[in-house]
């Protein structure tokens, strides 16, 4: 069940402890993809996520997604990186903290206590990391990060490369702008950041990318994009079983 489309009442109706909560980014892809990516991803693998575990909780004939909470997504994250580039907007960790926090404080106080983080931005996954820790410790509820494109087969990530623009090939193919790929793929780097002795000596990314892209998005189409969906469902279900299974520590011996 989606929350943005229920009635209270629907809510208050469901007998589940499950709920994903997906958390994006507003920041800039490239000229060619929006500055959403990250939070339509984030959005379609918890969507897929949570149908395909209702149709395995259920059977194929019955309505898929009715045995978990699909929360509205955060569309702000850890995203300063990106700050040269017109339209980014971020918020500083100890906000992003606090924030998806109380956020995922709320949906426990409803019974929704085994929550899983669906990350779709890379700035956020160690506040995410700290988030789940604080909550899961402090018995408000068992939660853990799920970061969809560390769940696939995907060495050639980049930003704004071929795996993302692959995926919005899929999810949302009409917000690519194939006349802008040309100028994207022109100021491109071809790894993330300025290494030296191991270190990487860039904080920013226009430091290493004239177009903020890294990678090569003229390989990205939608077939693909439809399997990386797939796997990161299907990763995702796989996390939502056990998840499932687990007792916030503090509420163990209750």
């Amino acid at each position: 069940m989606h929350l943005a489309e229920a009635a209270w009442t629907d809510v208050r109706a469901l007998e589940t402890e499950l709920a994903v909560l997906p958390v994006g980014s507003t920041e800039q892809h490239g000229p060619h993809a929006p500055l959403s990516t990250d939070t339509l991803a984030a959005e379609a693998v918890a969507a897929a996520g949570a149908e395909r575990f209702g149709q395995e909780e259920n059977g194929e004939d019955t309505a898929g997604g009715n045995e978990i909470v699909v929360a509205p997504a955060i569309p702000f994250g850890v995203a300063e990186e990106h700050r040269q580039f017109d339209g980014t907007m971020w918020v500083g960790e100890d906000t992003f903290r606090s924030y998806v926090r109380d956020a995922a404080k709320s949906l426990a106080h409803h019974g929704f206590d085994r929550i899983v983080f669906v990350n779709g931005h890379g700035g956020n996954v160690d506040a995410l990391r700290e988030v789940a820790g604080r909550l899961s410790r402090d018995g408000d509820a068992y939660a853990v990060p799920f970061t969809w494109f560390d769940s696939v087969d995907a060495p050639d990530m980049g930003h704004a490369g071929p795996v993302e623009t692959s995926m919005l090939r899929h999810v949302a193919p009409e917000l690519v702008r194939d006349d802008r790929l040309d100028e994207a793929v022109a100021g491109a780097s071809d790894g993330w950041g300025e290494w030296v002795a191991g270190v990487n000596l860039a904080f920013d990314s226009a430091e290493f990318s004239e177009s903020g892209v890294v990678g090569d998005p003229m390989d990205a189409d939608a077939d693909r994009g439809d399997a990386l969906l797939s796997a990161a469902a299907e990763a995702l279900v796989v996390l939502l079983e056990a998840v499932g299974q687990r007792d916030p520590p503090g509420q163990a011996d209750d």
